[in-house]
């Protein structure tokens, strides 16, 4: 009877230590293969970064700083990259002229208010574009 009792017990931990490995196994994978740093969007594309290219993941955003308007309904808009380009794991480029990009320059852009959204029209970078 006590045999068969730790024979129980010993195949409940088995099972449960299998199931604890495959979870862990597999999430990570499926987090690594979701993760914004992997994946590259096109440019217009949303949630893409413009300075790298990158596609973000909900809730993460781009570095931005937006100027008040002077009259007409667009603004101008500095763009300094996402947390991946950011931190220096991706290459920074222009979508414009195409050079590369050091830590401290950023991308002019305009942006219009829509009614539902912004949109941004990115002009050049500090470069290609002065302003």
């Amino acid at each position: 009877m006590f045999t068969i009792v730790q024979l129980f017990l010993q195949v409940l931990i088995a099972i449960l230590l299998l199931w604890f490995g495959y979870n862990l196994f597999f999430t990570l994978s499926r987090k690594k293969a979701k993760g914004g740093v992997s994946t590259k969007g096109k440019a217009g594309d949303p949630r893409t970064c413009p300075v790298c290219g990158t596609r973000l993941m909900k809730g993460e955003r781009v570095k931005s700083s937006v100027f008040p308007a002077m009259g007409n309904s667009d603004r101008i808009m500095h763009i300094y990259g996402c947390p991946y380009c950011l931190e220096g794991s991706v290459d920074r480029s222009c979508p414009v002229c195409k050079a590369i990009l050091s830590p401290k320059d950023y991308l002019i852009a305009r942006m219009f208010e829509r009614p539902n959204r912004s949109h941004v029209h990115v002009l050049g970078c500090t470069r290609c574009r002065r302003g």
